[in-house]
């Protein structure tokens, strides 16, 4: 389980593609620090799992699922990643709930900026538009926000200096991919509440 708050903005170091899967080396000092085989640690708010670590690298194995699903497939060597580790029982939940299973994919549509803040534009596939409301939360390439204006097709975010400083929205353009992972409480009040209510209270 992740918050959605950012700790180390990293970078791909090497990519291996192989035949239904790629391997990523990825840098990051910090979240590497005391990792072991096995771990954790959300790319662009994927959870992958470190198969090797060592001089601040880990590398993560990513199954065609999880490239079918999200834009990691679009990553090459010096693309800039979104990186955090687990959240610690007894931490503060400084985000939301994040599970790193991304729901889908977006892309920027339109950035506006101001003297102190950044409005950006993202499309909303379909299928998740029912998930996403006003002042609701949203996580956009592993990064914990809350929306400002809801739409059929398109939803806005409000990014303050640090977000836009220390993550890779910042750098992100119009047209760029972006994962996306809805609330996963909605999801599941969804699934109560639907058709099949009755038969999943029993």
């Amino acid at each position: 389980m992740f918050t959605g708050i950012v700790e180390e903005l990293g970078e791909v170091t090497a990519v291996e593609k192989l035949a239904d899967a790629s391997r990523f080396r990825l840098r990051g000092p910090l979240v590497t620090e005391g990792a072991k085989h096995g771990d954790s640690i959300a790319v662009n708010g994927v959870c992958l799992t470190v198969v090797e670590h060592g001089d601040g690298e880990f590398t993560a194995d990513v199954m065609a699922e999880t490239l079918l699903r999200s834009s990691l497939g679009a990553l090459d060597v010096g693309s800039r990643v979104n990186l955090e580790r687990p959240m610690a029982v007894g931490d503060r939940l400084g985000g939301h709930i994040v599970q790193g299973h991304v729901d889908g994919t977006g892309s920027i549509l339109d950035r506006t900026p101001s003297e102190n803040w950044e409005i950006v534009k993202v499309a909303l596939p379909a299928q998740l538009s029912r998930y996403v409301v006003e002042k609701g939360s949203i996580t956009v390439d592993g990064v914990s926000l809350t929306v400002v204006e809801a739409a059929e097709d398109w939803f806005t975010i409000s990014l303050i200096p640090t977000t836009l400083a220390l993550t890779t929205l910042g750098i992100k353009k119009s047209g760029d991919p972006v994962n996306l992972e809805v609330d996963v409480i909605a999801k599941y009040v969804e699934r109560l509440l639907g058709p099949n209510a009755r038969e999943n209270v029993k």
